[in-house]
């Protein structure tokens, strides 16, 4: 279901478009509440969690700190397993970027981003990227859907930062992944505002999904 920034949530309507009942369609509501994709407001229902200026804007100034911060320490606290994952799921984001499946980038990219922070071993900065992911992939569904040439090139160059920052972690250089981070965010940034400027973001819908299995699970 494709839902747009700051949308009211009709619980009857889900119901019907999920076949469940309002129960568990107010658990997935409380879940999805806790994870940051929607808010809870009393008397007046859930709704979309807003994406405006002042988010964006928020955003870009802290999740380069929080990246880096959790990539020097993903050079020297990450696991053999942890760097195979990661690089699993750099194959994986390789191939989305080769079919141009932006869904599937979105989701990769998290991932690829969530291994890192769990090789920082860092609780603190753990919550915070959390926090900084849902977001992140909010903005990304946007970003990665234009296809042309600049978007192209943009995906070959995610691509191949994906590459250097693995063989910066694996060779543990921490001042090059910590560089590396803020050379990929730059980019990014300006790839963002392009396509989420404040004057477009109620023509932009972002979508959230009901895991399938999650909904039969609370039928």
């Amino acid at each position: 279901m494709d839902l747009y920034p700051d949308e009211d949530l009709d619980e009857a309507r889900l119901s019907e478009r999920y076949s469940l009942s309002r129960t568990p369609v107010r658990e997935i509501l409380r879940r999805l509440a806790g994870e940051g994709f929607v808010e809870i407001h009393e008397n007046r229902g859930a709704r979309v969690v807003p994406m405006d200026h002042a988010t964006l804007r928020s955003f870009f100034q802290v999740a380069p700190m929080i990246y880096g911060a959790i990539g020097r320490l993903a050079v020297h606290n990450h696991t053999a397993s942890q760097l195979a994952d990661l690089k699993a799921t750099q194959a994986r984001f390789r191939k989305a970027a080769s079919t141009k499946d932006a869904t599937a980038m979105v989701m990769e990219n998290t991932r690829f981003h969530a291994i890192m922070g769990h090789m920082s071993r860092n609780k603190f900065l753990q919550a915070s990227l959390d926090r900084l992911l849902i977001d992140h992939a909010r903005i990304g569904h946007t970003v990665y859907r234009p296809h042309n040439e600049a978007m192209d090139r943009h995906f070959a160059a995610s691509v191949a930062e994906h590459d250097l920052l693995i063989e910066a972690i694996e060779r543990r250089d921490e001042d090059a992944v910590a560089d590396l981070v803020f050379e990929h965010w730059e980019p990014s940034r300006e790839k963002m505002e392009m396509y989420v400027a404040p004057q477009a973001m109620k023509a932009e819908k972002l979508s959230i999904q009901l895991d399938s299995d999650v909904a039969a699970k609370l039928k």
